[in-house]
């Protein structure tokens, strides 16, 4: 039979896919670490090392296997650094007869794929990657002719299409959504169970991404990588997850605590962006979970849990492939400001973002609401061009792949796109903040102040941004409490917030 080659990416490790399920002789694999991918932007250094030594592992197991596989390392002495330069070399060196890869999910490298193939006189074949739930353009067709699109009515369709918790045609419970019960602080007293956290010595890739003078943020502890590398680690950390934390995941999945960085969150992210791990198996598997275990786990808990995968996971990335690459340059608010230097540093006087931003720091990862309303709050209050945010969290987060990352970040949490993903802006003052966290307590400014000296930069920027985006915003429904209660301010209350706003605007890196 005639030779074949195969490009497996960084994020296709997928052990499941039907490619390996046989051993083809005629049938060559290349994985390969390039500089273009390490340095696109400022990658947390957890991120780097996990990817890199995922796909070490990955090609290591193909090999065990019995396949063919060719592995470049970033400082392999014939690694080209670049997809085309390297695919050139190594089908010029054998006879080979066709070249495939798998469908990509960053539009940036199908868009380098496509014009690579568009050059070659052998056969092309391209694959799904077997790993999503619906196709690229599915979201697209579904709501084809509608003005909007509602995330609820995709998550319901999914649920009815793949049959998860339904009952007789009807959701379980009677009930589609239980997003109101999950919605609670977590207890002084709550006892939240210690993560599995894995203990790898990527000391090698350490020094090798520092001998690159490769830049990266954050940090991680010598000889210690606690994120799972391989397709087992993954599978135990989901059996923690449903033992230990889907118990109380749905009630507390919007808490923060700045003793608790995972919570009762899954932490399956990596593992599942990366392809270990199927969300089908995943979630039915939390299904039969439940099932097996109804005293300890109600309805709210796995529905919630189920919303997370099979809702906005898949409804993010139908929004991706539907409006790429326009989406990528959406700025409906006009932003400019650059992000503060303290999202690198964590050096704020502000305990929320302090917190937030050193967790991330520290371990790669935070959860959904400290990133859509601490960083992602204070990035839209401020002013901050989108593109600013968006590199900041496709480089700090071990789960940022550009399909995910773009529509939550410039969509869900920017508003950058116009209201395509969100229905309103998901802006806050202090309120909320410390309703949701204690991140409040000890905190230098007040979060009861609008204005002054102690006052919190939440408050005056909340009712400023409003103020300052009155024309794109005050017809929309969602928001008109907050123009209905601007009105109830006396002037001289509007002029000092405007005034504190002003100054803390002014001077965002001292904040």
């Amino acid at each position: 039979m005639s030779k074949t080659l195969r490009l497996i990416l960084g994020d296709q490790l997928n052990a499941q896919h039907s490619w390996f399920q046989k051993v083809h002789p005629h049938i060559t694999y290349v994985l390969m670490e390039i500089m273009p991918e390490a340095t696109y932007v400022s990658h947390h250094i957890q991120k780097l090392l996990g990817f890199f030594a995922a796909m070490r592992r990955f090609a290591d197991e193909l090999q065990k296997q019995g396949h063919q596989c060719i592995y470049l390392h970033l400082d392999d002495p014939h690694n080209q650094q670049s997809f085309a330069g390297n695919l050139e070399q190594i089908l010029a060196a054998d006879d080979f007869k066709a070249f495939e890869y798998q469908e990509p999910d960053e539009y940036r490298v199908d868009q380098i794929l496509k014009q690579f193939t568009d050059r070659l006189s052998i056969r092309v074949n391209v694959y799904d990657s077997e790993h999503f739930l619906t196709r690229r353009y599915d979201l697209q067709e579904f709501f084809a002719g509608s003005k909007t699109l509602l995330m609820e009515s995709f998550y319901r369709h999914m649920r009815k299409k793949h049959h998860l918790l339904m009952e007789e045609g009807k959701p379980a419970g009677g009930r589609w959504n239980f997003d109101r019960e999950n919605r609670r602080r977590l207890p002084a007293q709550a006892e939240v169970p210690t993560p599995l956290l894995f203990d790898h010595d990527l000391s090698e890739i350490n020094e090798m991404i520092q001998s690159h003078n490769i830049p990266f943020i954050g940090r991680v502890e010598a000889g210690h990588f606690t994120w799972p590398l391989h397709r087992q680690e993954a599978l135990q950390i989901l059996d923690d997850f449903l033992e230990n934390r889907l118990l109380y995941f749905g009630t507390y999945q919007d808490a923060m605590h700045t003793a608790e960085p995972y919570v009762y969150h899954s932490r399956l992210s990596f593992a599942m962006n990366t392809k270990m791990i199927h969300p089908i198996e995943i979630v039915e598997r939390a299904i039969s979970y439940w099932k097996e275990n109804p005293e300890r786990i109600n309805l709210a808990q796995i529905e919630g849990f189920v919303r997370q995968i099979i809702g906005w996971r898949e409804y993010m990335r139908g929004v991706y492939w539907a409006y790429m690459p326009e989406y990528e340059t959406r700025n409906f608010f006009s932003h400019f400001r650059q992000l503060p230097d303290f999202y690198w540093t964590a050096e704020t006087k502000m305990n929320c973002l302090k917190h937030a931003i050193q967790q991330s720091l520290d371990h790669a990862y935070a959860h959904h609401i400290q990133r859509l309303m601490i960083t992602g709050n204070f990035a839209l209050l401020a002013g901050i061009h989108p593109d600013e945010v968006d590199a900041w969290y496709m480089g700090i987060y071990m789960d940022a792949i550009q399909w995910v990352e773009i529509t939550n970040t410039r969509g869900m949490s920017q508003f950058a796109d116009g209201g395509l993903v969100g229905t309103k802006p998901y802006v806050s003052s202090a309120n909320y903040i410390n309703k949701m966290s204690n991140y409040c307590q000890g905190c230098h400014y007040d979060h009861r102040q609008r204005y002054g000296v102690k006052a919190c930069p939440f408050n005056s920027l909340y009712w400023d941004f409003y103020d300052r985006h009155r024309d794109r915003l005050q017809k929309n429904p969602r928001v008109g409490m907050a123009y209905r209660l601007m009105e109830s301010m006396p002037d001289s209350e509007l002029q000092h917030i405007r005034k504190q706003a002003a100054a803390y605007l002014d001077q965002l890196n001292a904040i």
